[in-house]
């Protein structure tokens, strides 16, 4: 009897796990699974949040890197009186076009160092302009009325101008007239002409790309000059915008770039500028002594005190630049339980601190949502700099 109980128990045994025992164990491994499934899950979430994080730093660190490079040099060869400011008659076969700005009533092409077209809360356009000329801001002065036609008669033997330099034609006052840019079609070194009837022509043709025939606007023999920029393949007029999360340049010095915009970075939402004025007047402006920054506005406004904002005048005072890049991170974050997304709660603001000290702040609220209802999922940088416009102040 013993033995037959201890073999039907080891038939028991024989049999494997209890229903019990089973249920047991499966609940026990769907734990296990869901606790793998969380934590494997969480680690990809956190890796996708640092590696969003990255790419917005490496996207706004390049995009604020060239911004700022460019407004280091704008201004070379535009500073002086006669040019900065200046409404420029302007004609390039490569489709670049100077930016718009309003003076009054009336819109204008100024040729200066920088021009803002502010988007409000949205990207702003930032246009910076400079020349390349070894000899900064060599001119001649032109001796003959110029009424039309590609000769324009010049007071001396221009060296230091070169065949397919870019020049620009400027009253000597900004007042009297608009400006005109073009380039130099025939080579001034092999001019024919006794040194009593020199000349410059800007005749169309293959290679001309700023020439159109004619200069489009009127000069009095005496009462204007001719400035270098120096050659066309280094003339850099700049323009720096946000288009759907891209930024992108429009550029004279990068083929293919001049009409069609060309994109440099992106996850980049919002490019905004500021002019820092120097609201000094009268006999206190004294700029070959130092330029300081007495107002931020992202508009021009009277910084030389003449009665109306936008002249050429105002554009004299802009000191320095402050820019602001927004960079948004490549990955979009999950909602919470809530169904609503919390990476970000409020909108950037760029522009809050007061520098330089006693400066009056002008913070701007950037909207980075661009008609969508999901920018809350996004996670943003913003970088912010200073930039004094060094040429503003060497100027002749």
């Amino acid at each position: 009897m013993t033995g037959r109980r201890f073999a039907r128990s080891d038939v028991r045994r024989a049999h494997g796990f209890s229903l019990v025992e089973l249920l047991v164990s499966v609940v026990i491994g769907l734990l296990a699974l869901v606790f793998a499934t969380r934590l494997i899950t969480g680690a990809e979430q956190n890796k996708a949040n640092a590696l969003g994080g990255s790419d917005s730093m490496q996207n706004g660190m390049l995009a604020m890197f060239s911004i700022s490079g460019d407004a280091q040099q704008a201004g070379y060869g535009l500073n002086d009186a006669s040019l900065i400011g200046c409404n420029t008659r302007f004609s390039d076969t490569g489709g670049y076009e100077l930016a718009p700005a309003t003076r009054g009533a009336a819109t204008i092409r100024p040729l200066a160092p920088a021009v803002i077209e502010s988007g409000g809360a949205g990207p702003d356009r930032i246009t910076l302009y400079a020349g390349s000329s070894m000899s900064g801001t060599g001119t001649l002065r032109v001796t003959s009325n110029y009424i039309g036609g590609t000769r324009l008669d010049v007071d001396r033997i221009p060296y230091g101008f070169s065949l397919g330099d870019v020049v620009v034609v400027a009253p000597d006052n900004v007042g009297n007239g608009d400006c005109a840019l073009a380039q130099i079609s025939a080579d001034p070194s092999r001019l024919d002409a006794p040194p009593s009837q020199q000349y410059v022509m800007v005749a169309g043709g293959t290679g001309f790309r700023y020439n159109s025939g004619a200069l489009g606007t009127n000069f009095t023999a005496g009462m204007a000059r001719i400035f270098n920029l120096g050659p066309a393949k280094t003339l850099a007029f700049h323009t720096w915008s946000v288009d759907n999360g891209f930024l992108q340049l429009r550029s004279t010095d990068m083929a293919g770039s001049g009409g069609a915009a060309q994109t440099v970075a992106d996850n980049i939402v919002s490019i905004k500028a500021q002019y820092g004025f120097d609201t000094r007047t009268g006999g206190a402006f004294t700029p070959q002594d130092g330029m300081q920054v007495g107002r931020w506005s992202a508009a021009m406004v009277d910084a030389d005190g003449s009665g109306g904002a936008g002249n050429a005048g105002d554009y004299e005072h802009i000191a320095a630049l402050r820019i602001a890049v927004v960079a948004r991170s490549a990955a979009r974050e999950r909602p919470g339980a809530d169904g609503v997304c919390h990476a970000t709660s409020a909108k950037p603001v760029v522009f809050a601190s007061a520098v330089p000290e006693g400066v009056t702040a002008s913070p701007i609220t950037v909207d980075v949502d661009a008609g969508s209802t999901n920018w809350r999922c996004y996670r943003y940088r913003v970088f912010e700099t200073i930039v004094p416009l060094r040429n503003a102040g060497w100027r002749p």
